[in-house]
């Protein structure tokens, strides 16, 4: 077995209503003048209120940041150390989803620091000292809580991370009841989230170890089993405790074995059309898998059951893990086209060179990503004859194929190109209705 490391947070306290565990937390830690960091949607549920309550019960001076953005740019993080260190702050507390978290992550530390933010980006770049720092996930999905890495938004719309064991929080409170208010869009995106988190750390190429394997599959099988419940019936506790503490254990699998080719496309989505993180992930989720299942198919297969209950017992081939994931994001009513969230053709090279920049990210694909290969990355491009990947494209061979009803009328006309092909496949079927089809592969250029 090959030598790894693995890290993660001291503490961590799950429970429904064990938010009041704070009160113990902060007197322990002799923390007195706490600056909560969240946003305005978690004060308006009225989440602020009840950790100034408790924190009322030490005798806290309590200061709040409550002007976090999705995607939080880097302003964020200095307007929040203004007020830091205004009030002669102690510690942090980050309360909220992965945005509010990063920025708490941050201003732990820029709080003492002065080093340029620019000079942060990027693994292992921090001085060794920060602000006491307790996270309150109030979304299950983005992990932030249990990492090492905080994102944020550059004025070029570019997502940058910095990454260093300095971030990881000195507690962690997980209370399900702070997450029972989410809604039903917002949970089926920070629910594919967590899901993308373990599958990518359980498929990583360079860092991928036991530890993290064995957290990655039991988050799966907590989000498998729960995601639709919650998406159904948001008020189900028990389903929320088992998304939230899922979502907790794919951060501590992804931290240690990080994230890949999924998020490294996601993220200019993102940035660039401002599409929830959680989106953006699905959106190309599916893509990814098919180009990497040629050399990860295997590890796939190990987690498909996880992922999707209904594959579990059943030998599978990976045309049943993909068409799962499909009709998960289709049951949770989550976009699955590129268009739906504003992206056009014409958007792809710039979303694919942006890509380029998430180096940090690519390395850990299993297959290599390079600038071209994103435009082969799009629905499409294998072919699936019964159960069996028959044809699959890759930079310089891209299958380009459409459905010809007998009478030769498409039924796929979006996913036909104008590349020039150069090898040609015609096969003969039946579909559901008994007319017959014909299937015509074009291999070649293009794409």
């Amino acid at each position: 077995m090959n030598t790894f490391s693995f890290y993660s947070v001291p503490n961590i306290i799950s429970g429904s209503g064990m938010i009041d565990a704070l009160e113990s937390v902060c007197n322990k830690s002799k923390i007195f003048k706490p600056l909560i960091i969240t946003d305005f949607g978690i004060k308006e549920q009225g989440y602020v209120q009840i950790v100034e309550k408790i924190l009322r019960k030490n005798n806290c001076e309590i200061s709040i940041f409550d002007d976090v953005k999705p995607d939080p740019p880097e302003k964020n993080i200095f307007d929040a150390v203004s007020v830091a260190k205004k009030n002669n702050c102690d510690a942090v507390i980050g309360l909220g989803g992965g945005s509010s978290m990063d920025v708490a992550k941050a201003v732990s530390y820029f709080s003492i620091n002065n080093n340029a933010i620019q000079d942060c980006y990027g693994v292992g770049k921090l001085n060794p000292e920060r602000m006491p720092l307790i996270q309150i996930p109030t979304t299950a999905g983005t992990g932030s809580e249990v990492t090492n890495i905080a994102i944020f938004t550059l004025e070029s719309k570019q997502k940058m991370g910095i990454v260093d064991p300095l971030l990881y929080a000195d507690h962690v409170i997980l209370d399900a009841n702070l997450t029972l208010n989410l809604p039903s869009t917002i949970t089926a995106y920070s629910g594919i989230d967590a899901m993308v988190h373990a599958i990518e750390a359980y498929t990583t190429k360079l860092k991928k170890n036991p530890i993290s394997d064995s957290l990655a599959k039991e988050a799966l099988n907590l989000l498998g089993k729960n995601i639709k419940i919650v998406h159904k019936e948001p008020k189900n506790t028990k389903a929320r405790e088992n998304m939230l503490l899922g979502s907790t254990l794919a951060g501590m699998a992804f931290t240690n074995a990080p994230c890949a080719g999924v998020h490294a496309l996601a993220y200019p989505v993102g940035a660039l059309f401002k599409v929830p993180h959680g989106l953006s992930n699905s959106l190309v989720l599916p893509e990814v898998i098919k180009f990497n299942a040629n050399s990860a198919e295997s590890l796939y297969l190990e987690i498909a059951g996880l992922c999707i209950p209904e594959l579990k017992n059943e030998r599978i081939h990976i045309s049943d893990f993909i068409n799962g994931i499909d009709n998960l994001i289709r049951d949770l009513k989550i976009p699955n086209k590129l268009k739906e969230v504003g992206v056009s053709h014409n958007d792809i090279p710039k979303l694919a060179e942006d890509a380029m920049k998430q180096e940090r990210l690519l390395i850990n694909n299993p297959v290599k990503i390079e600038k071209g290969t994103v435009f082969s990355i799009k629905p499409n491009k294998h072919v699936i004859f019964k159960n069996k990947v028959i044809a699959r494209g890759d930079n310089k061979n891209p299958i380009i194929f459409k459905q010809l009803n007998s009478d030769n009328s498409s039924n796929n006309e979006e996913a036909w190109s104008d590349a020039v092909g150069t090898h040609h496949i015609q096969m003969s079927g039946w579909n559901q209705n008994g007319n017959a089809n014909q299937v015509r592969i074009r291999m070649g250029q293009g794409g």
